[in-house]
């Protein structure tokens, strides 16, 4: 029991819920994902998702009916626009427990659920307010549902309603994968199993029907509110996103392996040993009272990862459903390494390897940020933050040996406490590195003690969401438009020419007001300015962002 509090309730409420706020939200894609809910309470619109106030169809609703009831208990913060993925990422963890437990027993649970936990993956993007770690869960269990069903003989109809509820709700959640993905990776596996007949079990009338009434209303309701939206929504933003370059993303078929390398840290540095007959290791051979699955969990892995890798759009929070698994096979190895007979297992300090590189890995990328000129960080002011990080990358090559040796167990918990240790030290560092860049928090409240009242602040080149959550206001944009055009398309000329600009009108603004604050990133924008503005004032500014004064 007490295992399971630390495993599955304190450690992961405390890394997924409790220390939210350690951050300010980062742009664009958390200030996007708060700023549509936000709009959604202000204007009582929950059909028709909008940002910077013009419509935005890219991605079905749910997440962001779930942030608006978040706002609407909590107030619009950093806690609240991230507590519903942060809910999500926990619910992973529970998931992974469940599967775990089922193909290897409790302990087998419990280190698939702290491996999760402390994947480096699953704790970045598990504490972004995104769509992919919503769109992960719903999808695993929609896949576990189906599994379960299936492995039961098809005896009950429960799991399989479950199956397509979860589809539904992933499909609110980013769309037709949320679909295909459960139902594709589950053929799949019967088809390689050869167990082909089966694939009839998935088929349920009554699921459809639940399916449909669960996402048919929302997209009903948006048709009729969007003439054009099932084309942008369907065609647009699936197929021509998943077969095309449109929004200019990675097209390398390796593009993923360094990442899944990377989000699997710090467990698969020890893999190694943990396989390694010298070592004890007996790796993913089932033993004898119980055995993992391993077509059904490879096949899960591998449709993703290939799926995302055949896409000519890609980024990284896509690879968010394959973690959970992966996790799976890593307790499940982990567990059985540590049932081992203790006696009998060799020691190697090349094993050892793995996990010093890793560590010298972490170390130096932490020592980095003082040496970047364009980040303007000293060495006095960021030494102090990554101390503690620091010491936990040295204890975590020695420390889980030194205590298995002398009480004859506990390496894998010792190896989790210090990862959660670390991964929670980060926060700060991560925190002083990241915003000044990639915050609009900083100059949200330079422009609140500095702006005039009643004057309209102006972004010039950017278009940062979270000036506009943040403050509460309404900013005109000037070049840079991006994924709003469609949104934009849809407005009256007098707004579509009073709140967003090209650079020419702003200037004649400029020279008919004779003074204009304007928000930028950047020296280089700031110099553009000066080329056509006779007065420019640099009223704040933090080395990438400049709150400016301008005078014609």
């Amino acid at each position: 029991m007490k295992r399971k509090l630390l495993f599955l309730f304190i450690i992961p409420a405390l890394l997924y819920i409790v220390l939210l706020p350690a951050m300010p939200l980062m742009e664009p894609d958390e200030a996007r994902y708060s700023d549509i809910p936000s709009l959604m309470n202000s204007t009582g619109d929950y059909v028709t998702p909008h940002l910077k106030h013009v419509i935005y169809l890219e991605k079905p609703p749910l997440c962001y009916w779930a942030t608006a009831i978040s706002f609407k208990l909590f107030g619009e913060n950093d806690f609240s626009s991230r507590l519903f993925a942060g809910l999500c990422a926990w619910g992973c963890i529970i998931l992974t427990y469940f599967m775990g437990a089922f193909f290897g027993g409790e302990k087998s649970g419990l280190y698939s659920a702290g491996v999760l936990t402390t994947f480096l993956f699953h704790f970045v993007i598990g504490r972004l307010n995104i769509l992919d770690l919503p769109l992960a869960f719903f999808v695993c269990l929609a896949v576990w549902s189906g599994y379960r069903h299936i492995e039961g003989g098809g005896r009950g109809k429960t799991r399989v309603y479950l199956l397509y509820l979860f589809c539904a709700l992933a499909f609110l959640t980013k769309g037709l994968i949320g679909v295909v993905f459960p139902f594709a990776i589950l053929v799949l596996w019967l088809l390689i199993s050869l167990r082909w007949r089966d694939i009839l079990l998935l088929f349920s009338p009554v699921g459809i029907l639940i399916m449909l009434a669960v996402s048919s209303p929302w997209l009903l309701l948006a048709q009729a509110a969007n003439k054009d939206f099932l084309w942008f929504f369907f065609v647009q933003e699936h197929f021509l996103r998943y077969t095309t370059t449109m929004h200019g993303k990675e097209n390398s078929l390796f593009y993923y392996i360094p990442i899944i390398i990377a989000g699997t840290l710090p467990w698969c540095a020890f893999l190694t040993r943990t396989i390694s007959p010298r070592n004890g290791g007996s790796g993913m051979k089932p033993s004898s009272r119980n055995g993992i699955d391993r077509r059904f969990l490879f096949t899960w892995i591998v449709f993703i990862f290939a799926f995302f890798s055949l896409s000519s759009s890609k980024l990284v929070p896509y690879m968010a459903p394959l973690f959970p698994p992966m996790a799976v096979i890593f307790g499940y190895i982990f567990s059985r390494y540590d049932e081992r007979e203790k006696a009998s297992a060799g020691r190697s300090r090349l094993l050892l390897l793995p996990v010093i590189i890793q560590s010298c890995l972490f170390i130096i990328l932490l020592c980095v940020p003082p040496f970047l000129e364009r980040h303007h960080i000293t060495l006095g002011e960021w030494l102090p933050l990554i101390v503690i990080p620091l010491s936990l990358q040295v204890l975590i090559i020695f420390m889980p040996d030194t205590v298995e040796k002398r009480w004859n167990g506990g390496w894998f918990p010792t190896i989790y406490i210090i990862s959660v240790l670390f991964l929670a030290s980060l926060l700060l560092p991560l925190s002083h590195f990241l915003t000044p860049y990639k915050s609009a928090y900083p100059v949200t409240q330079a422009a609140r003690s500095l702006l005039p009242a009643g004057e309209e602040l102006f972004q010039y080149g950017i278009s940062l969401y979270g000036i506009d959550f943040y403050g509460k206001i309404r900013t005109p944009v000037v070049d840079d438009f991006g994924e709003l055009g469609y949104g934009i398309s849809k407005l009256a000329p007098d707004e579509r020419s009073r709140y967003f600009l090209k650079s020419g009108d702003f200037f004649r603004l400029c020279r008919e007001k004779g003074e204009i604050y304007c928000v930028t990133k950047y020296k280089r924008r700031v110099e553009k300015l000066e080329q056509h503005i006779p007065d420019v004032e640099v009223l704040w500014s933090n080395g990438a962002l400049y709150l400016l004064r301008l005078r014609c």
